[in-house]
């Protein structure tokens, strides 16, 4: 019996060996995916010369298509590609992006974010998907194994920032975009290794080779769907740069999500209906999750660099934070999992969604809260950014790394990568309502904005200890502040009441599931 087939050889750490090479394949996509998203705010808004309303327009229409395309990318892995191939695809189409940025010109700097739109939507769903398969059903290392995979992502966001942020500042922007398309080849250049050793045995393959091989126009399946790949860049270029159009895109998605549910939901049995509905909810959950979350990339990174006294990093550098803290609590949250499916203690994943939303909540009711710290220039104290993103990142381990979980082990087994493109789809909606929360922050609103009156203005002012009057007599920089506090306050209560409401009904989404914890 070969080496591969030795339990020993099989195993690192107590889980497959398999889940050491997606690891470090995401965390050096991660570093490039996220290396960029670090800098393009305040690329748009220092070297294009943006306004604020321009660059969080294009930002979000570039952050929810990166979460679009998934589940196409997921339904064609499905059915033709397999996860091994769709994979290289997607590594490929991204690292040519990130190299793109390097050229400023619009064609460049619009096509490039289409190139990586594309890729990821081929990339994002399947290595995840690839991981689940890693695990039998009902395998109680799982949830664990997502985590560590997580940690994985988290270790290149938080690297990531920093590294392509100090390329930027002392050499160039173009610079910090090279250093994002080298870790994305390294991405690609791990899983070519990990395909080269064996470890992922017999999965991942093309479903079907007869069907992939078949030739049209003298090339394969798999040659068509590159060329079509490679052809839809220019299309997704277009909706980022005329954004202001882009709410046509989310009703494309939604009918298009909605129908092909509908038919899984035919073809499925009584339980993997039930289960189904259950996927549904969680990701509606993230959806809303993430549309506060991701003011990380938008908005709290104007505050940061316009309203806190940063010390030791600069505004791009504060995207480390919550990678970093996940890096801190991820291995312990996988071990905490572990123990307590060990000890019959596990709380389910509704309790854990409620919670996720509940501590996101507070994070940002803290981020409300640095009023109290604020200076004669508008500047409020560091120390509560940095437990901000402690509290929301423990949401995160609550929720982000159990649903990935979550998608593989409910799906139906020959949809898998088509739901977990599903679940990528809540970052769609989620970028797209994030940039709507994140244009509330903008100073041209004011103090006019909807969370500034009624009920909402009660809430900013109880956290804040601001009111409206009172910002509209202080400085431009002031009412600034007010601005994203305003909004900051508003969402984190959201967030705080429906994660109480989601712990409230977990026992019937625990029962829908049927039998996964």
């Amino acid at each position: 019996m070969n080496s591969i087939s030795n339990s020993n050889s099989k195993h690192v750490f107590g889980h497959p060996k398999g889940l050491l090479y997606l690891f470090f394949a995401e965390l050096w996509e991660r570093f490039s995916f996220y290396g960029m998203r670090a800098l393009l705010v305040l690329y748009m808004t220092k070297q294009l010369l943006f306004t604020d309303d321009m660059a969080f327009g294009v930002y979000a229409a570039y952050m929810s298509l990166v979460y679009v395309t998934p589940m196409i990318g997921g339904i064609l892995a499905d059915k033709v590609l397999g996860f091994r191939k769709a994979i290289l695809l997607g590594g490929v189409l991204m690292a040519l992006g990130h190299f793109f940025l390097t050229f400023e010109l619009p064609i460049f700097f619009y096509g490039s974010l289409g190139l990586i739109i594309v890729g990821n939507g081929f990339f994002k769903p399947n290595i995840s998907s690839f991981v689940g398969e890693l695990y039998e059903q009902g395998d109680a290392r799982r949830d664990a194994g997502f985590t560590i995979f997580y940690l994985g992502i988290n270790l290149g966001a938080a690297i990531a920032p920093l590294a392509c942020a100090w390329f930027a500042e002392n050499y160039g922007w173009h610079y910090g975009f090279v250093l994002a398309g080298i870790g994305m080849v390294a991405g690609l250049l791990v899983f070519r290794q990990g395909l080269k050793s064996d470890v992922f045995e017999n999965k991942g393959f093309v479903p079907n080779v007869d069907a992939y091989n078949k030739k049209s126009l003298g090339l394969n399946k798999g040659q068509h769907i590159a060329i079509g790949a490679f052809l839809a860049v220019p299309l997704f270029a277009l909706i980022i740069k005329f954004n202001e159009f882009e709410h046509y895109l989310v009703w494309v998605a939604s009918l298009f999500l909605i129908c092909y549910i509908a038919y899984i939901f035919t073809t499925v049995s009584k339980i993997e209906k039930r289960r189904l509905i259950v996927i549904v909810y969680f990701t509606v959950l993230y959806a809303l999750f993430a549309a506060i979350f991701e003011q990380a990339g938008s908005s709290l990174t104007l505050f940061a660099d316009r309203n806190v006294n940063l010390i030791g990093m600069d505004a791009a550098g504060t995207n480390s934070i919550n990678a970093g803290f996940i890096i801190l609590f991820a291995v312990p949250f996988s071990m905490l999992w572990t123990y307590l499916s060990r000890m019959n203690r596990n709380p389910n994943s509704a309790i854990k969604f409620g919670l996720g939303l509940l501590f996101l909540g507070l994070g940002f009711l803290i981020f409300a809260l640095s009023a109290h710290s604020v200076d004669e220039f508008a500047k409020t104290s560091m120390s509560y950014l940095v437990i901000g993103y402690l509290v929301y990142t423990v949401g995160e381990l609550f929720l982000s790394p159990i649903g990935l979980s979550k998608m593989t082990e409910l799906s139906p087994l020959k949809y898998v990568a088509f739901i977990m493109g599903v679940w990528f789809s809540a970052n769609f909606y989620g970028h797209f309502f994030a940039g709507k929360i994140a244009k509330l922050t903008t100073a041209s609103n004011g103090t006019t904005n909807p969370l500034t009156e009624g009920i909402f203005g009660d809430i900013v002012t109880f956290f804040t200890g601001i009111t409206s009057e009172m910002a509209s007599q202080n400085s431009d920089n002031f009412q600034q502040l007010y601005s994203y506090l305003s909004v900051y306050a508003s969402f984190g209560v959201i967030s705080v009441i429906v994660g109480i409401f989601a712990i409230l009904i977990s026992p019937v989404i625990k029962k829908l599931m049927s039998g996964i914890n």
